[in-house]
């Protein structure tokens, strides 16, 4: 029996969502035409008045998110009636006689194309289209690509990836089929019918509802651990875009999402974090907010979280959550992924606290040593860049945000190391530094093993500086180490 072999199947794979219920199999009780499953008892979640339905229909986007980018078994018919809510605000799935599957090129795909959109880079679409079966293989796409962008655009003009109507969008798309070699495939065309079942179940209760938005946060997840090399690059797409330098406060953006999916995930809780459309700091519009959403906090006295009731958000929590993460078994691509920008950080930080302290002793011109203006050339605007957002990325890691006074003077003083000390400094900062300590004594081999990394890469930067100036000076041609971001002379 089909349905039983893949209720068995569904049932394995959903076991990372603990809030997600699948009814138990009887494989030995089942036959060609008569299938044996669990009773659960429950109310169809599209009928439901509970509180909890915006936050379980959210529960219900990470498990088909789930299914689509993760383990590639997708459940074709969610209907209404396979949906229901259990007594104890669990979320049931029935029903796996429909199911697809999902290559893996169709799920970095997806995920690329997103990435894409994001950045409005509508040139790279075109193969994100042929990639996912929309156009053949050997056909030009820059016929096609104009079409795409115009349809795009429109949908991403709302308030961008996060605000698109997947139902209007799939319209417009199949209007492009009557003009150009471009068909939605069979896989797609199910999954824009699961999405729109979803769509339909949270807007009864939230017109604001936006899918994308509640899938940001998988997504980031997704980008922030899979080692596969597309999403590899994908991820650094996403945070560089087409430059060199790192877009920082997309990269807090999908840190804070992905304290959002662990709150999901583990919870059902698909509003955490955002309140009135504020996740975080950052505004994301108001799709997922219902009457009787909650957040997660962390309890100091349990390594476990728990959730309360409330109507504010939780920053600090937000913050210890995302530093947890960073240092954890899973967090260890993300840490190899922002290396070199934490050492290139930390390397002009040092350069920097090390001109201030030759100044303050009155040590300028021609009296500074010429080793010292080898290993502390002077920062450029790019390394100043740089410094900003390695401290933004750590005062929200550490939930010490600097206040605006700080900020300004952080933009206006070339020691922005001392400013975000200072402002560390202060008793009520001090206070949230300290309830740090518990994560990081628990997370500490990890943290000695990522300053280890860290070290070395500086050792390398300093030794590189040294052998450059010492040929310069030797033979009249630099000589590096490795590469260096860190060029100028100390003035």
């Amino acid at each position: 029996n089909l349905e039983c072999l893949n209720g068995l199947r569904i049932a394995e794979d959903m076991k990372k969502l603990p809030k997600v219920l699948i009814p138990k199999n009887y494989p030995e009780y089942t036959a060609r035409r008569v299938h044996v499953a669990q009773w659960i008892s429950g109310e169809k979640l599209s009928q439901s008045k509970a509180d909890d339905v915006s936050s379980l229909v959210n529960l219900g986007v990470i498990t088909y998110l789930t299914q689509l980018l993760d383990t590639g078994f997708f459940h074709a018919d969610p209907h209404p009636g396979n949906m229901l809510r259990t007594e104890d605000g669990r979320l049931v799935i029935l029903d796996f006689g429909l199911m697809t599957k999902i290559t893996d090129d169709q799920k970095y795909g997806m995920i690329e194309a997103i990435a894409h959109l994001i950045h409005r880079d509508y040139s790279e679409i075109g193969n994100d289209f042929v990639n996912l079966d929309f156009i053949p293989r050997g056909v030009d796409t820059a016929p096609i690509v104009p079409a795409l962008a115009r349809v795009f655009e429109a949908a991403l003009a709302g308030g961008g990836a996060k605000s698109i109507n997947f139902q209007e969008l799939a319209a417009d798309l199949a209007e492009i089929t009557f003009k150009f070699p471009f068909k939605i495939p069979p896989y797609f065309a199910l999954i824009i019918r699961a999405i729109s079942v979803l769509e339909g179940i949270a807007l009864v209760g939230n017109p604001e509802f936006a899918i994308v938005d509640e899938a940001y946060p998988f997504i980031s997840r997704q980008l922030m651990t899979d080692e596969s090399p597309r999403l590899r690059a994908a991820f650094k797409y996403m945070v560089y875009g087409k430059s060199k330098t790192m877009d920082v406060d997309r990269l807090i953006d999908m840190l804070q999402a992905l304290e959002k999916f662990v709150a999901v995930k583990e919870f059902g809780d698909g509003s955490a974090f955002k309140v009135d459309g504020k996740r975080g700091d950052v505004f994301v519009g108001k799709g997922g907010d219902a009457v009787g959403t909650k957040r997660v906090i962390t309890s100091d006295s349990s390594p476990n979280l728990q959730l309360r009731a409330t109507a504010q958000p939780n920053t600090d929590s937000t913050a210890r959550e995302a530093l947890k993460f960073f240092f954890s078994d899973e967090g260890s691509l993300f840490r190899e992924f922002v290396l070199d920008e934490v050492s290139n950080g930390v390397d002009a930080i040092s350069r920097d606290a090390a001109r201030e302290l030759f100044i303050s002793l009155g040590v300028r011109g021609s009296s500074v040593p010429p080793l010292f203006k080898a290993l502390a050339p002077k920062l450029s605007p790019e390394d100043r860049q740089v410094v900003d957002s390695l401290l933004k990325l750590v005062a929200f890691l550490t939930g010490n945000l600097p206040d605006s006074q700080d900020q300004d003077a952080t933009n206006t003083n070339n020691n922005r190391a001392g400013q975000f000390l200072a402002s560390a400094r202060r008793p009520e900062n001090r206070e949230k530094l300290v309830a740090l300590l518990p994560t990081l004594r628990e997370f500490a081999p990890s943290i000695r093993a990522f300053g280890g990394q860290l070290m070395r890469k500086l050792a390398i930067k300093a030794t590189s500086r040294v052998v450059r100036a010492s040929s310069e000076a030797i033979f009249g041609v630099g000589i590096s180490v490795t590469q260096s971001n860190s060029k100028g002379a100390f003035v």
